[in-house]
């Protein structure tokens, strides 16, 4: 059956104001002087998605709720200039936004705004169907109100992938997304034992595959019953800040998913995918493209 899209993106869409800090944790004091700037630009994590996911020649649709102020104009902007379709719900509390603290060694504290969410947010069940119904899978952040729209896109028959990021692997809100995707991905920062965490995640629901991203350390993948690690992959260049390589790790391993590589390919150009990242400040939009990543990965 063919479908209009590759990929529906569903939530993760917002804006985030980034300042590169001289040190993190950062003490305290009275002021700072923060020399590259304090900017604020679009994109968060289901936004990056969609960027990845375009870049790597991927057909995306992105869905989410956003308000009708200054920070939902800069995410229309963004999608708008990359070429990528979005639905934007209105939402009269705003725009999601976060404030993304940066350390000379590129890691990352972020603040999320909570004010800009709320229990009873929705989105169109109506376009969850439509839209479901012409793509061939669907990436669901777990920003709110995503998990609601759980069940319309199961019973749509797509493909689910999810990222769980620095889940402690037993924060209840989390298992809906967890043991609904086929694929799911999550950080290893917060998992005190990865192996039991992702082989929980695949016998309680759905998961073909597990991916659990350790940063500099590599990923480990479970697939087929059967954990392996996946080397990390040296940077092009330095490593000046790790906004977005989560993501572009998603990216660029559902675009080997969606070519019917195999789990261990698809991993190879995550890690290829993620090392780039780290090398372009999170104030630009630059996902790696997909010559270059099949490039790469062919060297290695």
């Amino acid at each position: 059956m063919s479908r209009e899209n590759d990929v529906l993106v569903l939530g993760g869409a917002g804006v985030d104001t980034i300042v590169y800090v001289p040190e993190l944790p950062l003490p305290y004091a009275d002021s700072y002087l923060i020399e590259q700037g304090i900017r604020t630009r679009a994109g968060q994590t289901g936004d990056f998605v969609a960027l990845g996911l375009a870049a790597l020649g991927l057909r995306v649709h992105h869905l989410d709720l956003l308000g009708d102020d200054p920070e939902g104009d800069l995410v229309r902007a963004l999608h708008r200039d990359h070429g990528i379709p979005l639905t934007a719900i209105p939402h009269p509390a705003g725009t999601k936004r976060a404030v993304n603290l940066v350390g000379p060694d590129g890691r990352r504290l972020s603040l999320y705004d909570s004010s800009r969410t709320r229990g009873t947010d929705r989105l169109s069940e109506d376009a969850v169907r439509e839209l479901a119904a012409a793509s061939r899978h669907a990436h669901v952040s777990i920003t709110q109100p995503c998990a609601e729209a759980l069940p319309a896109l199961r019973e749509s028959g797509v493909t689910l992938s999810t990222d769980l990021h620095d889940w402690d692997g037993e924060n209840p809100y989390h298992q809906a997304f967890a043991d609904a995707a086929d694929i799911v991905f999550v950080s290893a920062a917060a998992l005190t034992d990865p192996e039991r965490t992702m082989r929980a995640i695949t016998e309680r629901g759905r998961a073909e595959v597990v991916v659990a991203m350790a940063g500099a350390k590599g990923a480990f993948l479970l697939a087929d019953d059967e954990l392996t690690h996946v080397p990390p992959v040296a940077p092009p260049s330095p490593v000046v800040d790790s906004n977005g390589a989560g993501d572009a790790f998603v990216s660029a391993f559902l675009h080997g998913w969606l070519n019917r590589e195999t789990p261990r390919r698809c991993a190879l150009y995550g890690a290829v995918a993620g090392a780039h990242a780290c090398t372009v400040p999170s104030t630009r939009a630059e996902p790696i493209g997909r010559e270059e990543l099949l490039a790469r990965a062919a060297e290695l």
